[in-house]
């Protein structure tokens, strides 16, 4: 009857009191009045309808009522998140009615003139965001303040007895008591704030993510064998004859997958994807198996790893060590040696032993022809090349498809052993890195057709296409550039904007157009459902590859062990893992968002912190975004900070959101996106992890005079040409302006 209520109240016209309710739904006798008034609270309380003065119902939104979770403004200003296709409601520091930032509420939005933003105001905080706060203790005038490294939250004073031992400088992180008024009590002590490595354990207690694991795990695992039992090694297909070998980064600890690779006979290729089978390792249910699950995935910082598996497990038994037996699943795959197409595929239980543990440092010097390195592994040398070259065949398949082929750099950050950054330079990719890429995106792609066939409870690996408003953004900068989309934005294939990012390859302004393309897609998250992969341009996808750090490779691998090792159908595993899957999908997407954010801020203040020892120096940039207060300028090292429109002051600049252009009133100088640009560094904020620049050399120009012909020419001279629509901008404006 839920639904039927819901549905009813879908449509305005309907009778909505309480007796005209139960006439419809035939709700006769005390007992059953009884039953439909709990009916009806319940929604009010799930806050699915709502009741007006009169006692009428209503769905939220007929009376303005929206569910959302608010981001606040370090100016104390909030903005409500109320889905990708709605606009977000302003909210006022004085309507935020005691929300914080992250908070899910419930708000009312104001009645508004045509042409007004849309703004609410918060009716009821549903669900606090957070329950615990890091920050610094402090002292004033003999009192204890904590002072919260969000400077969203406020300071708040605390009694001696609530500081628990933690002394002025000493980072901690406090239990909120009250949030109105706002108290808190000392939990934890970090350390001191100048103590090595405070700095990204304060970030990592503000995400909540538990950085050690639980006793009772310790016991589990001390029950799991240092080495592969001979029992464990019964009825698995044995690989240990062949060449396998494993490559990843310098620094890698958890090898959780190994190659082999030949020709046969008829000159097609047989592709071996062996990966390490944790799932033998962790069972279902068990005390390990729900800490993973809790943790979701791997986090990797600059100098720190938080693991989801403890290092017994990802370092010792299910890393695919060099020279010792392992167990794998592992995925054998006969492919066409012209068109890259997968002619024929096994998955089955396997016991390998890695012959070489390779870098891709040193399959890069091989294969660039450097004979030293090429004789110290001449026993798995001529496998690279094999490797190279069946690469390549793949990644034509892809690009035939119409994969989009994102070429974003990033950026390493060198810390000394003090966990201070050093430097910040560019992570380099070679061949190699390719290779293992492609190798591994087939094995994927191989795992999750073979189950969409079976029609059977999975998990994938999805990404929708984009939004129309965010394509229409991503235009509204591309075609001032000369880059434009054939059809229409509905109806867009991965294809179609591949194709805009080859052309501007070789171009200052393929940076941008990257970058402002991946913006504009979506999220890739896991669902249950099999919904295909647009970047990819394949029409299925998992994540088989990664079962160390990943829970949903994990899950993968079980329900490849419960299908196809046990052979088992039975009605009970599937209604099982339906009930369960979606809820998994869900969970296991946050845990990767919330690792991601982390990630991004602890390298923002790791950056910050290396700039600290630059300021005042000038740097040569690229503009990479520009708002209505400012613009960003990348350094070549990723490096990005803020040009305040209040430090242009040569003129009084105006932003122009059609065209992302910053325009100056006076001069008519324009600053676009993919300008270069001279800057210092002039501010850091390492707890904000924020850089501030400022553009060196701004000179006034001479004042632009505009005569009436249609064969006018701006005399601003920029940096970038070929931008008749920002030109014909320009000089509408101008004409604007002497009108007035």
């Amino acid at each position: 009857m839920k639904e039927e209520i819901l549905n009813y109240l879908k449509d305005i016209h309907h009778a909505r009191e309480v007796h005209d309710l139960m006439s419809v739904f035939h709700i006769e006798g005390k007992e059953a009045f009884r039953e439909f008034m709990k009916l009806l609270n319940t929604l009010e309380e799930e806050h699915l309808i709502i009741r007006d003065e009169k006692n009428h119902y209503y769905l939220l939104e007929q009376r303005h009522y929206y569910i959302g979770k608010i981001r606040v403004h370090k100016k104390g200003f909030a903005f409500v998140e109320l889905g990708e296709d709605i606009e977000d409601d302003y909210v006022s520091k004085e309507d935020l009615h005691g929300a914080f930032d992250g908070d899910l509420v419930l708000i009312h939005e104001k009645k508004r003139q045509k042409g007004e933003r849309k703004e609410a105001v918060v009716e009821q905080i549903l669900k606090r965001e957070k329950n615990k706060v890091v920050g610094e203790v402090i002292v004033k005038k003999e009192r204890y303040y904590l002072q919260p490294d969000d400077p969203r939250m406020p300071v708040t004073e605390m009694k001696l007895s609530q500081c628990h031992g933690a002394m002025p400088g000493h980072k901690v992180v406090a239990k909120i008591l009250s949030y109105h008024p706002f108290q808190v009590e000392v939990e934890k002590i970090l350390g001191h704030r100048y103590d090595p490595g405070v700095d990204i354990l304060s970030i990592v207690e503000s995400y909540d993510v538990n950085t050690e694991f639980k006793e009772d795990i310790y016991e589990v695992i001390s029950k799991i064998p240092d080495h592969v039992l001979e029992e464990e090694k019964q009825g698995r297909v044995d690989f240990r004859d062949q060449t396998i070998v494993t490559i990843d980064g310098e620094d890698a600890r958890d090898l959780d997958d190994a190659i082999s690779l030949k020709r046969k006979n008829n000159g097609d290729f047989e592709l071996g994807v062996h990966i390490a089978d944790v799932s033998h390792y962790v069972e279902e249910g068990s005390l390990l198996d729900k800490e993973a699950f809790e943790r979701g995935t791997s986090i990797y910082l600059t100098d720190r790893v938080i693991p989801m598996l403890p290092h017994k497990l990802s370092n010792g038994i299910c890393s695919l060590n060099e020279g010792v037996d392992r167990l794998t699943i592992s995925c054998l795959m006969d492919i066409d040696q012209h068109t890259g197409e997968v002619l024929d595929h096994r998955i089955v239980p396997g016991l390998i032993c890695s012959s070489r543990r390779m870098t891709y440092t040193k399959v890069n010097q091989i294969l660039a022809g450097d004979q030293k390195a090429y004789q110290d592994y001449q026993d798995v040398a001529p496998m690279f090349f094999l490797m190279e070259e069946l690469a390549e065949i793949l990644r034509k398949k892809r690009k035939k498809r119409g994969a989009i082929d994102f070429d974003v750099e990033e950026a390493k950050i060198i810390v000394d052993e003090q966990g201070k950054a050093q430097d910040v330079v560019l992570r380099t990719r070679g061949i190699s890195d390719h290779v293992i890429e492609e190798f591994m995106l087939v094995a994927n792609e191989t795992v999750a057709q073979h189950f969409k066939w079976l029609d059977v409870p999975f998990i994938y690996r999805v990404h929708e296409k984009p939004r129309v408003k965010k394509l229409q953004k991503f235009m509204q900068v591309a075609g001032p550039l000369g880059y434009h989309l054939k059809g229409s934005l509905e109806n867009i294939y991965p294809k179609d904007l591949d194709r805009l990012l080859q052309i501007s390859k070789d171009k200052p302004e393929y940076k941008i157009m990257s970058t402002l393309l991946l913006r504009c897609m979506q999220k890739a998250r896991y669902d249950a459902q099999c919904l295909g992969h647009f970047g990819l341009a394949d029409e299925y996808y998992t994540h088989f590859t990664s079962p160390i750090r990943r829970y949903p490779d994990l899950m993968v691998h079980r329900l490849i062990r419960h299908y196809l090792f046990e052979a088992s159908m039975d009605t009970k595993g599937i209604e099982h893992y339906q009930s369960i899957m979606d809820y998994v999908a869900e969970h296991t997407s946050q845990c990767e968002y919330t690792a991601v954010n982390l990630e991004r801020d602890v390298m923002a203040m790791k950056m910050a912190e290396y700039m600290e020892s630059h300021i005042g120096e000038v740097f040569e940039g690229m503009i990479s975004s520009i708002t209505n207060f400012g613009f960003f300028v990348e350094l070549e090292n990723t490096i990005d900070g803020l040009v305040h429109i209040t430090s242009l002051k040569d003129d009084y600049y105006t932003f122009n959101e059609i065209n992302m252009t910053m325009i100056g009133e006076r001069t008519g100088r324009v600053f676009r996106m993919s300008d270069h640009v001279k800057v210092k560094c002039v501010a850091v904020n390492k707890e904000e992890g924020t850089i501030d620049f400022e553009i060196v050399d701004l000179k006034p120009q001479r004042k632009v005079y505009l005569v009436h012909h249609q064969n006018f020419e701006k005399k601003v001279k920029t940096k970038t040409s070929n931008h008749s629509k920002m030109k014909r901008d320009t000089r509408q404006h101008h004409h604007r302006k002497k009108r007035r």
